[in-house]
């Protein structure tokens, strides 16, 4: 008989888990979250304070209906939905369906990658819900239906009907049709490079990029001044005046956030955002590696840090 229920996100870390920390421990997943708004109502109180009314997700009753029956005689919940926002506020309302039994004790459990080392020890220093994450989380959600909600038909109204606006999308759109008008504004003005193609006594040859003139710095503005310069470079002789000779610092690539990451599969391997999110969390949640089983590659890939 299990002691304790963990529920986690998604299933495939669910079965990771329960290898590692064995039979006393029951694992289920959740299934990402269980409470949201109202989907046909604007579900934010504007005059008090901006308050929510959260409510089970349609589809997620049975979800909710199990994890209360299988908890029914277990004293010890441990909620370890991923380590942001967004689990901060899983745990939250899992808290809130889950604690009708007086007796039972609800812990918070962190880990930022799914290892045997990473989960043991996390399981060993349990912690509370952070209520500053799940208020930024709270906050957050409520701006995406405020802006949803009072910007989308405006957009109806004036460009097109169907279009939505977006929190994060609406603000990134109106910095592109800025710097888009800087653009358009801009006054383009003349100038021309020089640079020799060398060859010296021992290859390979090499370019030279041309920053002064007599001893001072120039700028050629027009083509009959650079017609006028190029003629008499090619009547003169080059010679090295100096040779300097610096040590450079290198430092390691740091470990990558979500953008960079993103940003790196769509350079290199051209993936989009999704299905390099969807790769991640595979390795994250854990490969199948034979005799080893199931194992995390990777830590938690949601990260500003």
């Amino acid at each position: 008989m299990p002691k304790a229920m963990v529920i986690v996100e998604s299933p495939a870390k669910a079965r990771t888990i329960e290898k590692y920390l064995g039979k006393d421990y029951r694992v289920r997943a959740c299934a990402g979250h269980i409470k949201d708004l109202p989907r046909n109502t604007l579900g934010v109180d504007i005059k008090h304070d901006f308050s929510p009314s959260y409510e089970i997700i349609t589809g997620k009753e049975k979800i909710v209906r199990d994890l209360k029956k299988e908890s029914k005689k277990l004293t010890d919940i441990y909620l370890a939905a991923d380590p942001d926002r967004e689990g901060e506020a899983i745990c939250q309302h899992l808290a809130e369906e889950l604690s009708s039994n007086k007796n039972r004790r609800i812990y918070r459990v962190l880990f930022n990658e799914i290892t045997k080392t990473a989960i043991l020890d996390a399981f060993k220093n349990p912690s509370e819900i952070n209520k500053s994450k799940v208020e930024a989380q709270q906050a957050r959600r409520i701006l995406d239906r405020l802006v949803g909600y009072k910007v989308s038909p405006l957009l109806w109204k004036k460009v097109r009907k169907g279009l939505s606006a977006g929190r994060v999308q609406t603000i990134a759109l109106r910095m592109i049709v800025e710097r888009e008008r800087e653009v358009k504004a801009f006054k383009p003005v003349e100038y021309w490079n020089f640079t020799a193609h060398l060859g010296a006594q021992n290859p390979p040859p090499f370019k030279a990029k041309a920053f002064k003139h007599k001893g001072k710095k120039f700028k050629i503005s027009n083509q009959q001044d650079a017609d006028r310069l190029s003629e008499a470079l090619k009547a003169v002789d080059f010679l090295v005046s100096g040779i300097k000779q610096k040590e450079k610092k290198r430092n390691p690539v740091p470990p990558f956030i979500t953008s960079k990451l993103q940003q790196e599969a769509s350079r290199k391997l051209r993936f989009t955002a999704k299905k390099t999110m969807m790769m991640a969390q595979r390795l994250y949640e854990g490969i199948d590696m034979g005799e080893e089983g199931s194992t995390g590659l990777i830590t938690y890939m949601r990260t500003d840090s």
